[in-house]
């Protein structure tokens, strides 16, 4: 076998995966799609979070760092985080030889097995994983592990425009102009500026691209911003008495933009994308609310939140929840105990809620939580050390 311990995603949970193998000296590999560690949380590096380092870095990745931790109260960028913690920690002693940096897993088999085989027996147990790694020359290999943890998230897998989540019809032959991160407005706000932009979404991504967007139109009067958000009476997330001041007031930005507090961001809610056209060098979009309605735009911003690849494991036995798509037992827990709390509020259900039908498979970090999108770090530190309690006690 290469590695006792195959794990996804060179993220804060999977360098904390790392960090847990090693300290029980188990062989591990962290396969990162990025050509760095934190790919995806590069790509938000310009957005600040809500959650200050001191809930940021574990107790291992403390230890690991020393005196070069970072901690306190301010709140980090996501640029800010790769670079004090996520690059430190995988260049440490505990993680560094054991990262293998532009290897995507594009699909994870069992030796000798498929989906269906071997149901409930040992068998499977007996038979290590076959993770096919691409690299970004595209190249291709096989390596084989023991067991497989898969940290990878969801961000790089965005929902799609159309009502349903489905692509609109339309929607791919503008690919290329449908942006579907969040922008950073600071550096690229000329290329939104005395445009028309329809952003859709309703999270903390739409609600901080549209407070950018007005932000852009004070100083470009031609900006206009047609905000569709798909629930009638949204309350973007809203905690009461929030313990975390920053989220707070992107909150109340957002219901003061809903109104009229910009004359730049017409918000429409209860409004789904229904189709997209091109009418000259522009974007017919018909936009739907009972009616249908047509506008026409030069960009679209398409925030919508994502969920995690799960094609990358189509032939291992995986239980999955219905409407999470996040582990069965995971989603039972937390349903039963109030999953609309907010993630501050949210128990580590157990290490029992993290096993699948398939020996020696774990889902954790934001994809082991399905659409819980302001996941809290510290319950995924928490779910690794429920991960290796079960697998090597």
């Amino acid at each position: 076998m290469d590695t006792d311990i195959a794990i996804i995603g060179a993220g804060p949970i999977g360098l904390e995966a790392g960090l847990a193998a090693a300290e029980r000296g188990a062989r591990f590999t962290i396969f990162e799609a990025a050509d760095r560690p934190g790919g995806y949380v590069r790509e938000w590096g310009h957005v600040r979070t809500f959650t200050p380092w001191s809930m940021s870095v574990s107790q291992r990745a403390g230890e690991a760092l020393g005196e070069a931790a970072p901690g306190g109260e301010e709140l980090p960028s996501g640029a800010e985080l790769a670079e004090r913690l996520i690059e430190p920690l995988a260049a440490s002693p505990a993680l560094a030889g054991h990262i293998q940096l532009g290897a995507r897993v594009s699909d994870i088999g069992r030796e000798g097995l498929l989906k269906h085989e071997e149901i409930g027996t040992d068998e499977r147990a007996s038979r290590p994983f076959r993770l096919l790694i691409r690299d970004a020359e595209g190249g291709e290999r096989i390596e084989r592990a023991g067991a497989v943890i898969d940290c990878s998230g969801s961000y790089g897998v965005p929902n799609r425009l159309g009502d349903g989540g489905i692509d609109a019809p339309g929607e791919r032959a503008f690919e290329g102009r449908i942006a579907r991160r969040l922008p950073d407005f600071g550096r690229e706000g000329g290329a939104w500026a005395g445009r028309t932009t329809l952003l859709t979404g309703s999270g903390h991504s739409a609600q901080t691209a549209a407070r950018g967007l007005a932000e852009v139109a004070t100083a470009a009067p031609k900006t206009r911003v047609i905000w569709a958000v798909r629930r009638a009476d949204p309350d973007w997330g809203a905690v009461e008495a929030d313990p975390l001041p920053e989220r707070a007031k992107l909150n109340a930005a957002a219901e003061a933009l809903r109104q009229g507090g910009s004359p730049a961001v017409d918000v429409r809610t209860g409004v789904v994308a229904e189709a997209l056209e091109p009418s000259g060098d522009r974007i017919a979009v018909s936009l739907r609310n009972g009616t249908a309605e047509r506008v026409e735009v030069d960009r679209v911003l398409a925030l919508n939140g994502g969920v995690g690849d799960h094609s990358i494991y189509r032939q291992l036995q995986v239980h999955e929840c219905y409407a999470s798509a996040a582990p069965m037992n995971l989603s039972a827990a937390l349903l039963a105990a109030g999953s609309r709390d907010d993630c501050l509020a949210q128990p580590s259900p157990g290490a029992e809620t993290l096993l699948n039908p398939e020996p020696g498979f774990f889902i954790l970090g934001a994809k082991s939580y399905g659409r819980n999108s302001q996941f809290l770090m510290s319950i995924g530190w928490r779910q690794v050390d429920d991960v290796f309690a079960s697998l090597l006690g």
